[in-house]
């Protein structure tokens, strides 16, 4: 079962991170939205204990033993920023976001975009085994 719980609830009327970000993705109700909710899936999957969190008024962000990943929302994207990036093999190439950081990296997603599942999982394991080293 996944593991959907967390500290950080900046979120009003007591809500779960868990909460707000279900509520985050409805609210889309578009592109984003769907694109959110399959990050959020692929990350749930490739670490089943992954803890959900709220931060900086309404960033998901997904940890373990650290931060892996945020998964923020704009009019024309979706950015999926992997903390330690800069740290992280990415022979699939996925990173297009952030290269020239020292810690972050991050992906782009546009409207119609699709993401090599196996890769992003990979990158999931390879950021929570750095957390966990």
């Amino acid at each position: 079962m996944k593991k959907r719980t967390s500290g950080s609830e900046e979120g009003g009327g007591g809500d779960t991170p868990s909460q707000l970000i279900d509520a985050r993705i409805e609210e889309l109700g578009d592109w984003r939205g769907d694109t959110l909710a399959r990050i959020r899936a692929l990350v749930t999957k490739a670490d089943p204990d992954v803890v959900e969190e709220w931060k900086w008024r309404g960033v998901p962000v997904w940890s373990h033993a650290g931060m892996i990943c945020t998964g923020e929302t704009y009019k024309n994207a979706v950015k999926v920023t992997f903390a330690k990036g800069a740290s992280l093999d990415d022979p699939s190439g996925l990173f297009n976001s952030g290269l020239e950081g020292n810690t972050r990296r991050a992906i782009d997603l546009h409207e119609g975009d699709t993401i090599d599942e196996k890769a992003f999982q990979a990158l999931v394991h390879a950021a929570v085994a750095l957390n966990t080293s």
